[in-house]
C-alpha cells in the first residue's frame, strides 16, 4: 500500500519544504518510489528542486480543479523524485474550491490515480490551515509536525491538532500523527529541550529524531536545484540526521523522546 504522509505546520520558517526534500531524497536513495506534492502557492518546494514555477504548464492548480490528470502534472527530479509542482495560481484555488461539493477531498480523489505507482507521497502544506491543507490532512494516512523549538512556534501545534480531530470526525477518521520533528535544532539551549519536554507532556505528542541541526547548508541547497543531500557534503550532520529520520519511518524507530527531552547535553 502506497504510505502518504502530510508535512504540517501552520507556522511558516520552520522546514516543512526542506523535511519534505530531505525526507523524499533519503527514501529515494534507498530505492524508495517516491512522489513530492507541492501544496504552497509560494511554490518553494517546486523552486528548490530545481524548476521554475513560472515557465510550467500544468500545476497543483489544474490538478486538484479537475483540468488535468496527476500524471500530465508530474515531473522527474534529478534526484530520482517525482514532483506535482506548484505556481502562484495555487493561491486562487481556495476560493474556487469553496463553492465545490466534497471540496475536501480533492486531493485524494486525484491521487488516487496515480498513488499505486509509488511507495511513499509526501505532501508539503501550505503554511496555514484552509482548504488545501485539509485536503492534505484528508488524503494523508499519517501526518508529520515540523517545530522550531521555539515558543512561540509551539503555540500553533494545539490548533493544528484541534484541525486534525476535526479532520478525524468528518473526513479521514484513520489520520495517525507521528509526532514532532524537531527543527532548526540547538541541543546546547535548555530552552529547546523544555519545548519539547512541554509538547511532550501538554499534547502525548512522540519526539521524532534524530532532531534536525540549525545550519546555513539548509539555505544554499535551493539556490542549486537539489535537495541537502545532493549539495551538502555526505558527513553533513543535517544531511546524516534526515538520512536517519527516513530509515526509522520506514522501519518504524523514528521516535526518540527521552534523548531530546532529557538533561541538556
Amino acid at each position: 500500500m502506497t504510505r502518504i504522509i502530510a508535512i504540517a505546520n501552520q507556522k511558516g520558517g520552520v522546514a516543512k519544504t526542506t523535511t519534505v526534500a530531505s525526507i523524499g531524497a533519503a527514501l529515494a536513495e534507498v530505492g524508495q518510489r517516491v512522489l513530492l506534492v507541492d501544496l504552497d502557492p509560494q511554490a518553494c518546494l517546486t523552486f528548490s528542486l530545481g524548476f521554475d514555477p513560472e515557465s510550467l504548464e500544468f500545476s497543483m492548480h489544474d490538478v486538484l480543479l479537475g483540468r488535468v490528470s496527476p500524471s500530465m502534472a508530474v515531473l522527474k527530479t534529478d534526484e530520482d523524485m517525482h514532483l506535482l509542482p506548484a505556481t502562484i495560481d495555487l493561491a486562487g484555488t481556495e476560493a474556487q474550491l469553496l463553492t465545490r461539493t466534497g471540496r475536501e477531498f480533492a486531493l485524494r480523489t486525484a491521487l488516487e490515480d496515480v498513488a499505486g505507482e509509488y511507495d511513499v507521497v509526501l505532501l508539503d502544506c501550505s503554511p496555514s490551515l484552509g482548504v488545501l491543507t485539509i485536503n492534505a490532512l484528508t488524503a494523508a494516512q499519517e501526518v508529520l509536525i515540523p517545530l522550531q523549538c521555539e515558543t512561540l512556534s509551539h503555540r500553533g501545534v494545539g490548533q493544528l491538532l484541534d484541525t486534525i480531530a476535526d479532520v478525524r470526525r468528518i473526513t479521514n477518521r484513520d489520520l495517525v500523527v507521528l509526532g514532532v520533528l524537531p527543527t532548526l535544532f540547538d541541543a546546547r539551549t535548555n530552552h529547546s529541550r523544555a519545548v519539547l519536554a512541554d509538547i511532550n507532556e501538554r499534547y502525548g505528542l512522540d519526539i521524532l529524531g534524530p532532531a534536525i541541526p540549525r545550519s546555513i547548508r539548509f539555505a544554499e541547497a535551493p539556490a542549486v536545484g537539489r535537495s541537502v543531500l545532493a549539495s551538502a557534503s555526505t558527513r553533513f550532520r543535517g544531511a546524516q540526521a534526515y538520512r536517519a529520520l527516513a530509515r526509522g519511518l520506514l522501519d518504524g524507530t523514528a521516535t526518540t523522546s527521552h534523548d531530546l527531552i532529557g538533561a541538556p547535553a
